[in-house]
């Protein structure tokens, strides 16, 4: 065996209950729709979104982070590569949360006007702190047993065995 097939085994490696699937298809079910929502609405959750919240060149920075969540997404929901997939998406709610989340707690939210405190901080978190800790999740436990990465897994065992 290689190193890259070690690699590539601890990678894919999951010993997470079947009920892990439960995660993988909200977290990467919502990964996948709010991307595709910033290309169908660009001006409310895409481009013009990312430009209110003072995001940098939000012409280039949406759809890239569109397209991580997308295809992010899909990888989650397979269940395929989902460790890895799960990296981009825990610096996207990172980011979320820094840029557009924290600045309520001093009132100074440009995409929330009006809204200051910890309380609304905490209710506008909400779906960006559970994505947070359900890609957090996944990339400790990876991706359970009814996953692409456990098939593939218990394939090249019987492959293994079979030699």
């Amino acid at each position: 065996m290689t190193q890259l097939d070690t690699w590539q085994a601890k990678l894919a490696r999951t010993d997470a209950p079947a009920a892990t699937v439960l995660i993988r298809l909200y977290v990467g079910a919502v990964f996948f729709f709010e991307g595709v929502q910033k290309f169908l609405y660009p001006d409310q959750l895409g481009t013009g979104r990312f430009d209110r919240a003072g995001i940098p060149v939000p012409d280039l920075v949406a759809p890239l982070d569109a397209v991580f969540e997308i295809a992010c997404g899909l990888f989650i929901l397979a269940g395929l590569l989902t460790r890895l997939a799960t990296i981009p998406m825990i610096v996207n709610m990172l980011g979320a949360l820094l840029i557009t989340k924290l600045p309520i707690l001093w009132g100074d939210a440009p995409l929330f006007d009006g809204k200051s405190g910890w309380w609304d901080f905490i209710h506008e978190s909400r779906t960006d702190l559970a994505q947070l800790c359900g890609s957090l999740f996944l990339l400790i436990v990876g991706a359970g047993a009814y996953s692409l990465e456990a098939r593939l897994s218990r394939a090249a065992a019987v492959g293994v065995v079979d030699r």
